[in-house]
């Protein structure tokens, strides 16, 4: 067995008598541990809590910048959709408006070449008329009926041609 010495005894029980005093050592330790931060929080003239309500201001303005930005951009990506859009019926109303304008070119087309067919087989018509008339009789007066035959014919045939010009 081991003898219990008084000076160890004495240390444990001074440390456990005496609590109030420790309480009051680790208080006074804390009390100045907060007043050093205080004091340096007052000399350096920053403050944590301060920046963090700059910063978060801050990131607040640009957030609400990004998002006007954000608004602008779309209007103006809208209007110019619109404006897209403007022209292309604009281009849609010419395309049909040449569809319409080559049908109408093509039907007078189709019309005048019936025309010149059917001026054509008219001048047919009297070549072999003169042809049979000018073999049957070769007299003098047939052959000045035969050139107002020519003359009407040629007449007919002229203005025919006028006709069938392309209007510009």
């Amino acid at each position: 067995m081991i003898p219990v010495t008084p000076n160890s005894s004495s240390r444990s029980s001074r440390i456990g008598a005496q609590p109030v005093v420790l309480a009051a050592l680790s208080l006074l330790l804390i009390l100045c541990g907060a007043a050093s931060i205080a004091l340096w929080r007052a000399y350096s003239g920053t403050s944590p809590e301060t920046d963090r309500a700059i910063a978060a201001r801050a990131l607040q303005a640009r957030a609400t910048q990004a998002s006007e930005q954000l608004v602008e951009k779309t209007k103006g990506l809208e209007q110019t959709q619109q404006e897209s859009i403007d022209q292309l019926q604009v281009l849609q109303d010419q395309l049909q408006t040449m569809r319409r304008l080559l049908a109408a070119q093509q039907a007078d087309t189709k019309r005048l070449s019936e025309q010149v067919t059917s001026l054509t087989e008219a001048v047919d018509g009297m070549r072999q008329s003169f042809a049979s008339v000018q073999s049957s009789d070769s007299s003098p007066a047939a052959a000045t009926r035969n050139r107002s035959l020519r003359t009407r014919a040629h007449h007919a045939l002229r203005s025919a041609q006028r006709r069938v010009k392309p209007r510009s």
